[in-house]
């Protein structure tokens, strides 16, 4: 086996193995190494997102929601279900076959595309020949040479401090995805995408679930209409949220975990809970890299420092995802790993800060992209809005799930849409239409004048885009 690459990538989460892919359909010989591990030790690629992100919570939310509407909703469909039983063991050993799916799917790609995979941690040694030295230290050790190196290394959760995860009492996103008895008394320490999540699926199972959010404010980087919305249906379902608390000493015991805390009245208060998950952000991941030894800059905030192509301070040395500026989200990854390969190869890659979509996969899920009504008032352009909600929409009705509604913001002169936001059913599917329509610098007037099918969720995207002149038709 060729020990000289062309490109070597390190990480194979969404940024790497994309990056790895794409370089190879470029014509380059290309080498991916990645240390995550199944059950069994065997490789397991796809990053957090793949083993413990993305993919295992969407197929927990999945399960819980299948639940919640046996036991709920499914009455007011006529469906009757009488014994309805919870089996926590098999929800999570479909979520861990799901993962598996992912993580054989990635090494297929690598297969078909001829990238060589390595299992182990790779690390800098030192530049050599134009390019540079990597060490894999997996079953075996050994040195490759690349000329190219893309960092994909991805990130971490942040603990609290005096609160290490245990991941029995104490969880990451990574415990919280492998519960298997339903905790009587959950907390969620931040009421971020992760906390919200894990604090559905987990409500939906039975959970009495507290989130405790340090920011005076719910949701701070979504539409304020939409934090709103949000805000109201979760305290509906039994999410208990307390805003601008001060987190204390947090203790585990034998069997559950007591929380010191201020509320927001400057009033201490205890908790006791049988499992807490923290889910306060995350950091970059550049433990085991050697990056110092190799002169590879970092930022103030550990980052890899990159400009705006993703070029490190190494020459021809590269860095994207969760590891560098920017959101730590697994398609914004995967888009600079597809601008890294093509940039490598001479072309023009590209990534598009300002459409790249945010989704919360909650119920009702909450989906945006673009500006806020409250940065655009701070930043004091002039703009239009409108708004539709799904109460008015045929498919929502037969849906039985009218929650929420999509809104609209657009250039007060030029019409151009500025942002779009949705709290509804199906919001993660139908942000796109907004992103393509961005993407192209489409005005409202744009969308209003497609026609979409009826009756479909979509109709009150266009709505929303005729309410943003007062033309709704349907409300």
């Amino acid at each position: 086996m060729s020990k000289n690459f062309d490109v070597v990538v390190i990480g194979a989460g969404p940024g790497g193995y994309v990056a790895a892919i794409r370089a190879a359909q470029l014509g380059f010989t290309v080498a991916c190494i990645d240390e995550w591990k199944n059950e069994k030790g065997g490789p397991a690629p796809g990053g957090t997102c793949t083993n413990v992100g993305c993919i295992p919570s969407k197929a927990m939310l999945q399960s819980s929601e299948n639940y919640d509407h046996a036991g709920h909703a499914f009455a007011d469909h006529g469906i009757e279900v009488k014994g309805l039983s919870l089996n926590v063991k098999k929800m999570v050993a479909r979520k861990d076959s799901v993962v598996k799916q992912n993580n054989d799917g990635i090494l297929y790609l690598f297969k078909k595309n001829k990238v060589t995979f390595f299992h182990g941690r790779g690390s800098f040694v030192k530049a050599a020949d134009g390019g540079h030295e990597i060490k894999i230290a997996g079953a075996t050790e050994e040195n490759i040479f690349a000329k190219h190196v893309v960092v994909a290394t991805g990130s971490n959760p942040r603990a609290l401090p005096g609160a290490a995860f245990d991941e029995k009492l104490i969880l990451s996103n990574t415990g919280a995805l492998a519960i298997t008895d339903v905790p009587k008394r959950l907390g969620v320490i931040g009421a971020g995408v992760i906390g919200l999540e894990m604090g559905s699926v987990w409500r939906r199972l039975g959970s009495e679930v507290t989130v405790l959010e340090a920011l005076p404010a719910f949701l701070g980087a979504v539409d304020d209409a939409v934090a709103k919305e949000a805000f109201k249906q979760f305290a509906k379902q039994g999410l208990a949220i307390s805003l601008g608390v001060q987190i204390g000493a947090i203790t585990a015991g034998k069997n559950d975990v007591t929380v010191n805390y201020v509320d927001d009245k400057g009033a201490a208060q205890k908790a006791v809970f049988d499992k807490l998950i923290v889910s306060i952000g995350r950091v970059p991941n550049t433990i085991g890299l050697n990056a110092e030894a190799v002169g590879l800059k970092l930022d103030e905030r550990g980052f890899i420092a990159v400009d705006a192509d993703c070029k490190t301070s190494l020459l021809n040395v590269w860095a994207v995802g969760d590891v560098v500026r920017g959101p730590m989200l697994a398609h914004k990854s995967e888009e600079e790993g597809v601008a890294v390969a093509e940039r490598i190869a001479g072309q023009h890659g590209h990534v598009n800060f300002n459409t790249i979509p945010w989704v919360i996969y909650t119920s009702p899920e909450i989906a945006w992209v673009g500006k806020t009504e409250q940065q655009l008032k701070a930043e004091k352009i002039a703009y239009k809005s409108g708004s539709f909600p799904f109460l008015a929409n045929g498919r929502a009705r037969a849906l039985g799930d009218t929650t929420g509604f999509v809104k609209f913001l657009a250039d007060a002169k030029t019409d151009e849409i500025l942002g779009v936001h949705i709290i509804g059913a199906m919001a993660s599917e139908l942000i796109s239409e907004a992103v393509v329509a961005m993407e192209f610098r489409a005005s409202s007037e744009d969308i209003a004048r497609i026609c979409h099918a009826h009756p479909s969720l979509s109709e009150a995207v266009k709505e929303a885009a005729l309410a943003v002149d007062g033309r709704a038709l349907n409300f």
